[in-house]
């Protein structure tokens, strides 16, 4: 039982998510130290605001408020977060794995048009198939594979 469970653990994938959410959380704590220390005070001279908590406040009547700069603060520490993850991780990473195919010699894999035109077209010929009478079906050319009135295919109506 421990011996699976040992298994489990040191699989690749799990010890890479452990890490991966060890280094998020350190560094939230750095995109953190870097609204409070720095964009807060810019945003208290420019609203009179002690952070963006506090700046952009609406009171509500019987006491509440809303609190825009809140929101605000919460938007930026995402795009922050995003932006940081999307230029330090993910574009290296698919550079490095586009350089790594181009060694390799393998073209990149992406749909060509033509590709996608052939399959646009096959579904358009299966969808008539399923629309049209019986007898139509039957007529129908031999590049389109027409219904079994047997099988449970969509479209497909037993009498």
């Amino acid at each position: 039982m421990f011996k699976g469970f040992k298994e489990f653990l040191l699989r690749g994938n799990v010890v890479d998510l452990a890490v991966a959410v060890v280094i998020g959380a350190a560094f939230n704590a750095v995109v953190q130290k870097v609204v409070d220390s720095l964009i807060n005070p810019i945003i208290g001279m420019v609203f009179k605001a002690d952070s963006l908590d506090d700046a952009l406040v609406v009171g509500l009547p019987g006491g509440g408020a809303i609190a825009f700069g809140a929101l605000i603060g919460a938007v930026l520490n995402f795009l922050i977060v995003a932006a940081v993850v999307y230029f330090v991780f993910v574009l290296p990473m698919n550079k490095l794995r586009d350089a790594t195919l181009k060694v390799a010699g393998e073209p990149e894999s992406e749909p060509t048009a033509e590709t996608e035109q052939e399959l646009l077209a096959e579904i358009r010929d299966l969808l008539r198939a399923q629309a049209a009478p019986p007898e139509a079906a039957a007529a129908a050319p031999a590049a389109t594979p027409a219904a079994d009135p047997g099988t449970d295919t969509p479209g497909a109506h037993r009498h």
